[in-house]
């Protein structure tokens, strides 16, 4: 018999690729933080000696969720400012509270608490933007967690750098650091169109070209955006990242509410990647995605939640059910985003968008072993007739009791093994009242 590390037995298996039709009773064996096989049950006790074996019966195991769109450590700032558009939400208050208190501490805790809820709901890949992405990385690899770490680019100054050439310095600097790690990967994050110049998009291509890194930016994420951009530039945003030759398969394009026929064919025909956020979007009444249109024009569009500060969860099983939803409900069609499309949009799609679609998102041989394990034994997902679709609509988060990243069991029957959570609670708790307290000071 081969040795194995882990051989994990469930009712259904949901590989996404090659197809999202659920196995029954089949089996994963992972070895060195890798998935050998995808097999039977029966065939997998007769072929492999594993050190571990586990029973799961009544769940399905899937690939871990790829959050493609996230701003971590702005879980501490969940629910500062609630039920406010887009711009007087950043300028008022956001942004103010990020100048008084981000710093390695700040980005520490939040992307610790980010990580943590996050695992809790299966997701096992999160592509992150926010300042220090340095103490990002750090976390994340401390934790077992694999991340794509944004090299946040800006024109304006901040704790992390001052200049748009400083940025890229720092964020070149941190490429290097983790450039053969295992879990973490890097895109540079030209924050958006309204917040870096020319000059620097520019330098942001050319690098981007040179070490074949992907762009994580926010783009047509509202009409008073895409008006400003015609009033500077005489261009939509699109069109202005046409010209300076961003558009390419390794752009990640995030939010992308408003897009007129001009625009989904220039996005069809250039390749770039969609990361649509449906439930920051429709909080912020920043629109939504054409979701049904791109796809049916074979752009690839992955699922993000963006921060919890304007989510106001990372809840990858919420965004999955708000996605389809809302996708049929912009279309006009009940068949708009089926449960299979909207679960390959978490996962494959995620996995392609951040450039490591040959290394996770599905259960294949070789691929890294991040995996999600999905209890349908509930109140609220029986009788299981389809277990896609009751992972897409009817699921929670609650339901996830294990999830593996490379191998490792980072939750165990729903207990965090890496994350004393006491401390992380106490930790969160106590940014409550110091953010407070400063913001409801007298100037």
């Amino acid at each position: 018999m081969e040795k194995v590390d882990t051989l994990i037995n469930a009712r259904w298996v949901i590989p996404v690729t090659p197809d999202c039709a659920p196995r029954e009773d089949h089996s994963i064996a992972v070895h060195h933080g890798r998935i050998v096989a995808l097999l039977p049950a029966a065939e997998a006790a007769a072929r492999y000696q594993a050190r571990e074996t586990l029973e799961r019966p009544d769940h399905a195991l899937l690939p871990g969720f790829v959050n493609s769109h996230t701003h971590s450590p702005m879980s501490l700032l969940r629910g500062l400012a609630d039920d406010l558009p887009l711009m007087e939400w950043l300028r008022r208050h956001i942004w103010p509270v990020e100048q008084r208190w981000v710093g390695p501490e700040f980005v520490a805790d939040g992307s610790e608490l980010a990580i943590a809820e996050m695992l809790r709901g299966g997701t096992t890949c999160f592509n992150d933007m926010y300042f220090f992405p340095d103490v990002t990385a750090r976390t994340a690899a401390r934790l077992g967690m694999r991340a794509a770490i944004g090299l946040i680019v800006l024109d304006s100054p901040s704790a992390w750098a001052e200049t748009a050439a400083e940025y890229l310095h720092k964020g070149l600097a941190l490429n290097d650091e983790y450039r053969e790690h295992p879990l973490i990967s890097t895109a540079f994050a030209p924050h958006a169109p309204y917040t870096v110049g020319d000059e620097a998009l520019i330098k942001v291509r050319q690098l981007s070209d040179e070490l074949e890194l992907p762009i994580h930016t926010h783009l047509h994420e509202t009409a008073d955006e895409v008006r400003a951009s015609e009033a500077s530039c005489g261009e939509r945003p699109l069109a202005r990242f046409a010209r300076l030759g961003l558009l390419t398969p390794l752009l990640q394009a995030v939010h992308m509410t408003q897009l007129d026929d001009a625009d989904i064919d220039l996005v069809a025909r250039t390749g770039i990647n969609v990361i649509h956020a449906p439930e920051s979007n429709m909080k912020l009444a920043s629109g939504a995605c054409p979701v049904a249109r791109l796809t049916e024009a074979g752009v690839n569009v992955a699922l993000g939640t963006d921060s919890a500060a304007s989510n106001n969860d990372q809840d990858m099983l919420g965004e999955m059910r708000s996605a389809s939803l809302l996708a049929k409900h912009v279309a006009g069609s009940a068949q708009a985003m089926d449960a299979a499309s909207t679960l390959r949009m978490a996962t494959i799609n995620g996995a392609n968008a951040l450039g490591l679609g040959e290394a996770i998102g599905s259960l294949e041989p070789g691929k890294w072993a991040d995996i999600a394990c999905i209890d349908l034994a509930r109140l609220n997902t029986q009788p299981v007739y389809d277990p896609v679709a009751q992972i897409v609509y009817a699921a929670n988060r609650d339901q996830v009791t294990d999830v593996w990243v490379g191998g490792r069991q980072l939750l165990a029957e729903g207990r965090l093994t890496r994350i004393d959570v006491d401390d992380l609670l106490a930790r969160a708790r106590a940014w409550g009242p110091r953010i407070t307290s400063d913001a409801e000071t007298p100037a």
